[in-house]
């Protein structure tokens, strides 16, 4: 009876793992006229989405940064991003690029004061990305803190590195089994140190006594 059990609910199991791999989720279709993909800022978006939330798919692109974008483009943020022109997608792209120069207040952009040349910017996409690496390199070039934590791979804003950023051998346990492997080897010689001074003793006590020598008695000469 209870092989019998335990086969149907094998065969149940099956039969639920068939059902689910057969389902699948439904393929969205697009509406006629609607773009599926648009290219912006050197990325994809996705047509079938709104414009607000298409645009946070570009690097450097937030939620307040795509309401800012779509205000100052002139385009009604719940529109399909698929459904717009030209026109309206070239606009859309040059606002995104050139953001610093369509009034925004400094706190949305990603680049107020240029460090070297002193102009504000706002970086998006691989410019983004070819610039946070190169501040980075110029912080180890001048060997300042950042730099140097940087370089060792550790947190640089004053994080905790005890218990979190423990990666590769920077691991604190590591300590107590060091100690005990330098204990034992000091045990061991320890230890084999007493056997060799109990051997020269044991053997003074087994190697055997010589007899006194006893002086022979003078023989009497006979006359």
């Amino acid at each position: 009876m209870k092989g019998k059990k335990v086969k149907e609910e094998t065969e149940k199991k099956e039969e639920k793992k068939e059902e689910k791999k057969v389902e699948k989720k439904p393929v969205k279709k697009l509406e006629a006229g609607v773009q599926g993909i648009v290219h912006i800022a050197e990325t994809d978006l996705d047509g079938s989405k709104k414009v607000a939330h298409a645009l946070l798919k570009i690097k450097g692109i937030g939620h307040a940064t795509a309401k800012a974008v779509v205000q100052r483009a002139g385009i009604n943020p719940n529109e399909i991003l698929g459904k717009l022109t030209e026109e309206q997608l070239k606009k859309l792209e040059e606002v995104v690029l050139n953001l610093h120069k369509y009034n925004m207040p400094a706190h949305l952009l990603n680049r107020p004061v240029d460090p070297l040349t002193g102009e504000t910017k706002h970086l998006v996409a691989s410019e983004l990305t070819i610039t946070h690496r190169a501040d980075i390199d110029f912080m180890k070039k001048i060997r300042c803190y950042k730099g140097i934590r940087h370089e060792l791979g550790l947190p640089v804003r004053g994080q905790r590195t005890r218990s979190s950023f423990r990666t590769g051998m920077l691991v604190g346990v590591a300590k107590g089994a060091q100690k005990q492997a330098a204990q034992q080897p000091a045990k061991t010689g320890e230890k084999a140190a007493a056997p060799q001074a109990q051997q020269p003793a044991q053997a003074k006590a087994q190697a055997p006594q010589p007899k006194a020598q006893t002086k022979p008695e003078a023989k009497k000469e006979e006359k």
